[in-house]
């Protein structure tokens, strides 16, 4: 141990004696393993009781969903400096600002769960498995992009992960329709991210009542702090419960954020100002809370928290690097994978003597 540090040392004296260091060696401290928080207890609907309005997190998955939320924040930004290169085209969503929604919901379902989206779903397709390459390789059409490059922003997928649909509402009738859910007393969460801007419309404009957790009805709902990475967890560990145990399907709304406009076409300040914007930036950033939660109860460091900043920002840029230099799809491939099992057959292209030939 003495020899490690003392290694240690002398790779620290010796960066300092020559130049000034990128990255700083955090010295090791000792942290607590996990604390206790007090969350915001959510609205219910139909509920006798809800999510507790404690949780407890661990260093570990602070540390985890701190760097989760970090990637998905720094590959929105990155994918809107490459549309506005040009190397990404078409229609394209961020959902920066919404972090907690995607990770939260992740820490509290299972992998072998399926999670279907509308568009801006770029966060879930990363909490769901897909690399960070994969996702920008995806948004600029190539490749190695997880839809091998012909799904782009809005129709990306990987195992138990349908996403991205692009009509508006489309992935509600995909899983399941609210009457057959409640008919049937399927095990399914509803979710609404509401962000409170319909495109360029607030909610209050646009609904005679904006308690989207008690359009259901007849089904139960939660209105939940979504961007608040626990109370996300706490919520959608309560919801799977209650599906799980075969009392049928329920309604969460997750009450969030987006920074960016609806749409790239969309500078998002036409019909909200810099100061709303900026104000939930300062008082209700999910990357700030769990940050400031996990520095004031000695769960990580500062430091700690900047190497990561580090890590990400070096992920980000490569996988960005392999999004604008891998190849485009070949056009042979451009009848490929219509079907997901079925004997080859023939596809017609603009007219009917251009034939592609379809493969699984």
């Amino acid at each position: 141990m003495r020899k490690m540090l003392a290694a240690a040392v002398s790779r620290v004296l010796s960066s300092v004696s020559q130049k000034p260091a990128r990255r700083v060696l955090v010295a090791s401290c000792n942290f607590s393993n996990d604390a206790k928080f007090e969350i915001k207890k959510c609205d219910l609907h139909r509920l006798e009781k809800g999510p507790p309005g404690t949780a407890v997190l661990t260093r570990e998955d602070g540390l985890k969903y701190y760097r989760m939320m970090q990637v998905i924040r720094r590959m929105e930004l990155k994918a809107d400096q490459l549309y506005k290169q040009k190397f990404i085209r078409g229609f394209c969503h961020l959902c920066d600002g919404q972090e907690a929604c995607c990770v939260g919901l992740e820490a509290g379902i299972n992998p072998t769960d399926h999670v279907i989206t509308s568009y801006r779903a770029h966060g879930f397709c990363y909490t769901r498995g897909i690399s960070v390459r994969g996702i920008l390789a995806e948004l600029t059409g190539r490749r190695g992009g997880c839809a091998k490059g012909k799904g782009g922003s809005m129709h990306m997928y990987t195992k138990n992960f349908y996403g991205g649909n692009g009509i508006v509402g489309s992935q509600g009738p995909l899983g399941t329709a609210y009457n057959m859910a409640a008919l049937w007393k399927l095990p399914c969460v509803f979710v609404c991210e509401n962000n409170f801007y319909g495109m360029g419309t607030s909610v209050e404009r646009a609904a005679a009542t904006p308690e989207y957790y008690k359009r259901g009805n007849f089904i139960p709902g939660l209105r939940v702090d979504g961007m608040d990475v626990l109370c996300v967890r706490e919520a959608t560990k309560f919801a799977a419960d209650f599906c799980r145990s075969g009392k049928g399907p329920i309604l969460m709304e997750l009450q969030t954020y987006r920074y960016h406009g609806h749409s790239m076409s969309d500078p998002g300040v036409s019909y909200r100002t810099r100061e709303e914007i900026q104000n939930v930036r300062n008082k209700s950033d999910p990357i700030m809370i769990l940050k400031n939660r996990m520095v004031s109860n000695n769960l990580a460091s500062i430091e700690e928290l900047k190497e990561i900043d580090f890590d990400v920002r070096k992920e980000v840029d490569d996988a960005a690097q392999f999004a604008i230099t891998d190849p485009e799809p070949h056009l042979d491939e451009l009848g490929h994978h219509i079907y997901s099992s079925n004997p080859p057959f023939e596809v017609r292209g603009t007219n009917q003597w251009i034939k592609f030939k379809s493969l699984s």
